[in-house]
């Protein structure tokens, strides 16, 4: 069986990550010549927001939005963190992307609540996590994206055959 543990909205995670998510707020790079939203958070998309936006559309639609820049040492901060913990349920851990990492469970007793307790730990850390488990890494990935806070898939034939074609095109980027 494998797992993954997602952190939704990472670059932003860790750009805000000791700030309450109250208020909206949309993350640029600030590196790019024409700077534009890469990641908002759930009150930003409320507000209209999007990504793909320049910061004065942004502006235009809430006034109220914070506009936040990458996080470079945060990030790495917090992409340590995760892997710390993963390591706790397992060897086998993949540093697979950015606020992403895969297990490989040798042990299959009590993933889910092995899991859910990682998910715990990473939320007193101030991390949001969610983590699915299944038995491809590629179906575990798919399914973090949809987990709230853990899903666990025993047959991915009835977990995929719902899902609409761009929920599948997820995990293909």
């Amino acid at each position: 069986m494998f797992g993954t543990i997602y952190l939704p909205n990472f670059y932003l995670q860790a750009a805000t990550r000791h700030a309450p998510e109250l208020n909206p707020e949309a993350l640029i790079e600030e590196h790019e010549r024409k700077p534009i939203i890469i990641q908002l958070n759930e009150p930003a998309e409320n507000a209209g927001i999007r990504k793909g936006m320049t910061p004065s559309q942004a502006l235009a639609r809430s006034l109220h939005v914070a506009i936040k820049v990458r996080a470079p040492t945060q990030e790495k901060t917090i992409q340590e963190i995760l892997l710390h913990y993963a390591l706790t349920l397992s060897p086998f851990v993949e540093d697979t992307a950015p606020g992403v990492c895969t297990v490989q469970f040798n042990d299959c007793r009590n993933l889910s609540e092995k899991v859910g307790r990682l998910i715990e730990q990473l939320a007193e850390c101030e991390i949001r996590a969610q983590a699915a488990i299944a038995p491809t890494s590629d179906i575990s990935f798919l399914a973090a994206h949809l987990a709230s806070p853990v899903l666990q898939i025993e047959n991915a034939k009835e977990f995929l055959a719902p899902l609409p074609i761009e929920t599948l095109a997820m995990g293909a980027t």
